[in-house]
């Protein structure tokens, strides 16, 4: 079971030395570690220097979906785990995930659980981000569950279900995980083997306000593909799920007289019931 590490990265050249620094420390060793520079323009490219065993690829300023999509294709292995680079693995977490898998051959995807920190102090996870395992689709339509950063997967779910999706900006793990859960199990190590850190500007998820905007373009999606399959009791989940977040984007829109907003998910509405 060989596996290649996929780091995405941009302008975090401190945080990725750090993140890369955990791989290396794994009690058991990957075998390739990729790093998709996204077009920063510290020092990151010095991260060849300081480790002269990562593969490195730079690209212009395309966004974290592209980046991994980059290493998904020049990966060598078939089972791919991703890290982004402001989080760092427990010493433990590939030789653990290792072991699922090789005790459940059929489940070609793991995640596990994590522990959070902000400006140095470890924080209390919120109860909703509680980890499950095994058939998780209707758990997820709410939100992402599964940290990128926890993820190893063979590469045949790509195949099956697609890769990143390049036209979001942010939710681009919810939609993939989605896609995935739609039709398979994905396990779960209950044990805390990543560290997220949090508090610095350049978050993704502080970056952008109402992220339920572009889960609803993931639901639509797959709502879609729900239909085409015939899979009533799962699109009946996902348009229930489109109709609650719609409804609380619509109610957000009144609220601030954004009357485009407002045109657009009252039809979103009228459409879905």
């Amino acid at each position: 079971m060989k596996i290649s590490v996929i780091i995405p990265t941009y302008n975090r050249y401190t945080f990725l030395k750090r993140a890369i620094a955990s791989v290396l420390a794994q009690t058991q060793p990957v075998d390739e570690i990729i790093v998709i520079d996204d077009g920063s323009t510290d020092a990151t490219a010095n991260i060849q220097n300081d480790f002269p065993q990562v593969r490195y690829f730079h690209q212009n300023n395309l966004g974290v979906s592209s980046a991994r999509n980059r290493g998904i294709v020049h990966a060598k292995n078939e089972w791919i785990a991703f890290l982004d680079s402001d989080d760092v693995w427990h010493r433990d977490k590939i030789a653990l995930q290792r072991a699922f898998h090789q005790a459940n051959p059929t489940i070609l995807m793991s995640y596990t659980d994590e522990c959070w920190v902000r400006n140095a102090v470890e924080v209390k996870v919120p109860k909703k981000f509680k980890k499950i395992g095994g058939n998780i689709f209707e758990q997820s339509l709410s939100f992402c569950n599964i940290a990128p950063s926890s993820a190893l997967l063979h590469t045949n779910l790509f195949e099956l279900c697609g890769n990143f999706d390049e036209n979001l900006e942010v939710c681009e793990d919810y939609d993939l995980w989605l896609r995935i859960a739609f039709g398979h199990e994905i396990g779960l190590i209950e044990k805390k083997l990543i560290i997220k850190y949090a508090g610095h500007e350049d978050q993704l998820s502080f970056k952008h306000w109402g992220m339920d905007r572009f889960r609803t373009q993931s639901l639509e999606k797959i709502l879609q593909y729900a239909n085409d399959m015939q899979d009533w009791k799962k699109y009946v989940m996902i348009k229930k799920e489109l109709l609650k977040k719609y409804g609380l984007l619509l109610k957000g829109a009144r609220k601030y007289d954004k009357i485009a907003d407002i045109k657009f998910y009252e039809k979103r509405v009228e459409n879905l019931q």
